[in-house]
């Protein structure tokens, strides 16, 4: 956008982003040290333009589609100076961003971005789009965020945890056995991404450990709904070349818990890549952290993938109660023709979808999914 369109806004920042123009140890000072020449600060404003306000007028894109996720401000920058590029992975506070020169350059975040008001934990995710200006050999600052699309998030304490932005599909990973294999994390992730329309992918991986045929009525209860489901073994070989054929030339997120074999999918599908793995934990069969930040990873054979730490508690964002039927492919179907318009499906009588259950049409595990959504993460 070289004659991008600006405009001021008032926008919302962090609370005690800037410290206090007045000290508040004057009686500590005065008894340590004695009367000294008093050039503190006598007053303070606390008003709209004051140091302590929470709002602050900036400069910001005046494009039509100038926010980004998590409701901040997009703001207008200095095309001129700034280049374009994709955050790689995210260390504390500095950012790894390939930028489209093919460089690599380690960059912090502009202070501005860092203190606007966002319900996210972390204002830069790996996938992310940004304009950074080069401040030195291959070092930068981001100075703007462009808008997200196909973004993966979390609750954690409270605050939207983008795991990761701008992604095709998400490859929901799961294991056949050792970990065991938990339905309820898959329909969870599912929510996520029917919420924030991404393309899901189950992959069930390890199957050498078990027998396939066991696994025949979870995969049918998901095909119905039209959900493609991969069984692979990172192992053998087996589903890769299926595998490999999903993620060609796309931009795709690989989640779930640790112990998996995320990264060894990965390893079979690009061996060149040589990421680290390790072996669950004997004792209670956990799998062991070898991932520890999200990262965008390209592939020799074209697209991107992005390596996420394994995730062990799933917790919704933005999600109300209500809405929870609506992302259930299979309930929401029947969700229309219960008696009553508010209808919860837990204790209503004339309920359509406690018949369906009761029934056979509608999966028993799927419910008790829906209800424990229902019950607990979403409190």
């Amino acid at each position: 956008m070289a004659n991008e369109k600006k405009r001021k806004v008032r926008a919302e920042f962090r609370k005690n982003r800037v410290s206090r123009t007045r000290q508040g140890d004057l009686t500590r000072e005065y008894r340590d040290d004695g009367l000294q020449d008093d050039d503190s600060v006598r007053s303070e404003r606390v008003s709209g333009k004051g140091d302590l306000t929470r709002k602050r007028t900036v400069i910001a894109s005046d494009a039509k589609d100038g926010s980004s996720q998590g409701g901040a401000v997009q703001l207008s920058v200095d095309e001129a100076i700034c280049s374009s590029g994709c955050v790689l992975c995210v260390h504390g506070l500095t950012s790894d961003v390939l930028g489209d020169d093919g460089r690599r350059y380690r960059c912090a975040t502009r202070r501005v971005l860092k203190t606007l008001m966002t319900d996210q934990r972390h204002v830069v995710a790996a996938g992310d789009r940004v304009r950074f200006r080069i401040s030195g050999r291959d070092e930068g600052i981001i100075e703007r965020i462009e808008r997200r699309h196909g973004v993966l998030t979390r609750t954690v304490r409270g605050r939207c945890h983008v795991i990761v932005a701008n992604v095709d599909q998400v490859l929901i990973v799961s294991s056949a056995a050792q970990p065991v294999l938990k339905p309820h994390l898959i329909d969870r992730m599912l929510v996520t991404a029917e919420k924030d329309r991404i393309r899901p992918v189950i992959c069930i991986n390890k199957i050498d450990l078990v027998d396939p045929a066991d696994l025949q009525p979870l995969i049918g209860v998901y095909g119905q709904m039209g959900y493609e489901v991969l069984l692979l073994s990172a192992t053998t070989g087996f589903g890769i070349e299926r595998l490999k054929r999903k993620v060609l030339g796309r931009q795709s997120v690989f989640a779930g818990q640790s112990g998996v074999g995320k990264s060894s999918l990965l390893n079979a599908i690009d061996p060149g890549l040589g990421l680290r793995i390790a072996t669950v934990s004997e004792e209670n069969e956990k799998g062991r952290h070898t991932t520890t930040v999200a990262s965008l990873i390209p592939l020799s054979a074209g697209g991107y993938v992005l390596d996420t730490p394994g995730i062990r508690q799933f917790q919704l964002w933005d999600v109300i109660p209500q809405e929870v039927v609506g992302y259930f492919r299979d309930l929401r179907s029947f969700d229309s023709r219960c008696r009553f318009p508010d209808c919860t499906h837990t204790h209503e009588a004339d309920c359509s979808v406690k018949d369906a259950v009761a029934d056979g049409r509608l999966d028993v595990r799927r419910y008790e999914s829906y209800c424990q959504l229902l019950a607990g993460d979403l409190d």
